[in-house]
């Protein structure tokens, strides 16, 4: 077993033109997965521009492992409808944590992300210091679905006792 390293805070902001699967709306919750944990956002009901802004903390021990995510939309008396899903590589805002940019003026981006093949991203992506803390935000648009895109936060938590990043 690994030690770990810390947490990673995400926080599911919002959905984004997400996929129909009620009569004319959908009730959209996401999951969002690392190695054997599983967290999941509340149900926001009738909304395909879902406004979650929830932090969903994930403790890592292993930054080579992405992060799934998984929109569904709740049914009260079937299974519930898949959404769309996507994956979020975190090694490039470990990367920039391992820096220890301490001291960079408010607003610095220390690197950047473009969409690619082998990424779910809607558009660039920024890791950024900003109040005096790493953060990266991102949007990542959903695969296996006709519509649909979530905005993320992802932030870094030391933990007193835990390995770190070296």
């Amino acid at each position: 077993m690994n030690e770990l390293l810390g947490l990673l805070r995400i926080r599911v902001k919002r959905g984004v033109n997400l996929a129909v699967r009620d009569m004319n709306s959908s009730d959209p919750y996401v999951v969002v997965r690392m190695g054997k944990q599983r967290l999941k956002t509340r149900v926001i009901k009738k909304d395909v521009n879902p406004q979650w802004n929830e932090d969903l903390t994930l403790s890592v021990s292993d930054p080579s492992h992405s992060v799934s995510l998984t929109v569904y939309d709740h049914d009260t008396f079937t299974m519930d409808d898949k959404m769309g899903e996507a994956a979020l590589d975190i090694k490039p805002f470990i990367e920039a944590l391992k820096m220890h940019p301490n001291g960079l003026p408010n607003g610095t981006i220390i690197s950047k992300i473009q969409p690619s093949r082998n990424n779910f991203l809607a558009e660039q992506s920024s890791v950024v210091w900003k109040d005096g803390r790493v953060i990266q935000d991102i949007c990542l648009r959903l695969k296996n679905v006709e519509t649909g895109e979530v905005e993320l936060q992802l932030q870094w938590i030391d933990l007193p006792g835990a390995k770190g990043l070296q």
